[in-house]
């Protein structure tokens, strides 16, 4: 079984009944907004006085400076631009409404449910870390919705992430405030307007507070939710990339020389070690490898003496990427434990201070990251499907991976690497950054460096989908590949006995999934009109986005430490 090469990620399985979710501003987890996001577990605010206090304190703060006409922006002011306009005690409620009606100019479709989701439950644990004037009694209801599955329509065009996700969120502060019908929600499943929901939860529409539209949608809670769950998706993407890489050296007979500890002791960057202690993990016992462990070498023929630099240099080649993994899960981790509003009270000393922590720079940086990294890791497998089509270089495996050789019209997957082909570019294309790419007069000029966060993490979520695409074809060449070495070394076609105990169960949840109860007589692709290679993509890459069979088996491996 194979799981996370990251070793502090961990990849639990939820469950809806047993799994609660305990927000207290601090400690929020990757796998816990994944848990509430797609898995309904059920979230609970703490009840540590200490929080209760400062959350309480603030609002009196922000109630008393509303009620002076003390300079403060947002609060006392316009925004933006305008924020030379003066806002007087009587008008300050109105402006927090006002302000949550014109921001609801999103465009495009609608952002998935488990994204919204992911918004609502980081806007509710940054309030609590008692710095946004922000009244208990929402944040209860952000939770409420949360708990009784209503989330709100938001659409996934229109934030710059300059100052925060205006669009995005000013959606969901509509509907949990119940400011108008015009603020749409799925009700477990049916639509309906805020106003219908609010009734059917016996809730009345709340009018907000001096700050409270501000602190409801300036901030990056919704670019932040898509960052969490796309790294928790591209987390599951490495560890299959690092297992079909397992089955790819077996198929094509590599050496397990190259992840000697010798060689990484003397470069010693923390993500090759660990890759090169993954593939040793996965290749030891195997029987489809050339076993080089005790640093001997055997001339191979006509083939090189040593492998391919695509299986040579696999540890130092993907050690990168997962050290830019860990910092990209430790950033977004940050992010969604911080206050990322404006401006910042701190009720202790009764003052509050302007900033700019509503800016999503780490998560359009690291959502462009992610992306470049995604598209590094089909990179590297395209290699290896190469090598396991061309005869010259597979070491001695059919063409194009053929199965039935006697029946001279069967092609093999020529079709199938064509397109993995043509996604691999996509990714590519894709990994190309945004975050560089900022208007500088955004708002009048107010907004003259913007994030654009939201707009990258909304295109990782697109290379995460495009990934699963591509890591169900390699995943299919690496199946039929062990099933060719096998045939070619022991005469059968049962790779499950020669193969690993480290990749064993990962090919037999493949063949299993597209293939059930057709034994191991054959390979997975005997002749080319037996199968819909259509239907094994999509059936892998399903169960993937499903969290089901092969993303278990991905789940369950934990790396040494």
């Amino acid at each position: 079984m194979f799981g996370s090469i990251v070793d502090s990620m961990s990849e639990p399985a939820f469950n809806s009944d047993a799994h609660v979710v305990r927000i207290d501003g601090e400690s929020l987890s990757l796998d816990d907004v994944v848990a509430v996001a797609r898995h309904g577990a059920q979230v609970e605010i703490t009840d540590d006085p200490t929080i209760w206090r400062r959350m309480d304190a603030s609002v009196a703060y922000i109630t008393r400076t509303a009620n002076a006409g003390d300079p403060t922006y947002g609060v006392t002011s316009g925004f933006g631009g305008m924020a030379n306009v003066v806002i007087g005690p009587n008008q300050t409620s109105a402006l927090q409404t006002n302000l949550i009606r014109f921001m609801k100019s999103g465009a495009g479709e609608r952002l998935p449910d488990e994204d919204v989701r992911a918004a609502m439950l980081l806007r509710a644990n940054s309030h609590l870390k008692g710095a946004s004037g922000i009244r208990g009694e929402i944040v209860k209801r952000v939770v409420l919705f949360l708990n009784e599955q209503v989330t709100p329509h938001v659409r996934s065009l229109g934030s710059i992430g300059a100052s925060g996700d205006l669009a995005p969120l000013s959606n969901i502060a509509g509907a949990v405030l119940g400011l108008d019908p015009c603020f749409q929600v799925d009700f477990r499943g049916e639509e309906m307007d805020c106003m219908t929901a609010l009734k059917r939860l016996r809730l009345r529409p709340i009018t907000p507070g001096p700050k409270e539209g501000l602190a409801m949608i300036n901030g990056t809670s919704a670019m932040t939710g898509i960052a969490a769950n796309c790294v928790y998706d591209a987390r599951l993407m490495l560890s299959l990339s690092l297992a079909a890489h397992g089955l790819m050296i077996q198929g094509l007979r590599g050496t397990n020389q190259s992840f000697h500890p010798y060689i990484h002791q003397l470069k010693p960057h923390a993500g090759q070690i660990q890759v090169a202690r993954m593939m040793r993990r996965l290749l030891d016992g195997s029987q489809l490898v050339r076993d080089e462990s005790d640093g001997q070498h055997e001339y191979q023929g006509d083939r090189p003496i040593q492998d391919r630099y695509s299986l040579r240099c696999l540890p130092q080649y993907m050690g990168p990427i997962v050290d830019g993994l860990r910092t990209i899960s430790n950033q977004v981790e940050v992010e969604m434990n911080s206050a990322n509003d404006n401006p910042l009270i701190d009720p202790e000393l009764g003052v509050s201070f302007h900033g700019g922590n509503f800016l999503g720079e780490y998560i359009g940086i690291a959502m462009d990251q992610l992306r470049y990294f995604l598209a590094l890791l089909a990179r590297h497998l395209d290699v290896q499907i190469a090598l396991l089509m061309t005869p010259e270089f597979s070491n001695g495996l059919p063409p194009s991976l053929v199965g039935n050789a006697s029946r001279k019209v069967n092609m093999g997957l020529k079709g199938l690497q064509i397109c993995g082909n043509s996604i691999m570019p996509l990714l590519c294309h894709l990994g190309n950054s945004l975050a560089d790419r900022f208007p500088t007069h955004a708002e009048q000029f107010n907004q003259n460096i913007n994030s654009q966060g939201f707009g990258s993490a909304n295109l990782a979520r697109q290379s995460v989908d495009l990934f699963r695409q591509y890591i169900a074809v390699a995943l299919i060449h690496a199946v039929q590949a062990v099933d060719l070495r096998t045939f070619n070394l022991y005469g059968h076609y049962d790779a499950a006995l020669c193969l690993s105990p480290g990749t064993v169960d990962l090919y037999q949840a493949v063949r299993d999934l597209v293939k059930p109860d057709t034994g191991c007589f054959a390979p997975l692709v005997w002749n080319d009109d037996e199968q819909s290679m259509e239907a094994f993509i999509e059936t892998i890459a399903r169960d993937l986005e499903s969290g089901g069979r092969i993303a278990a088996v991905a789940k369950a491996f934990e790396p040494s430490s």
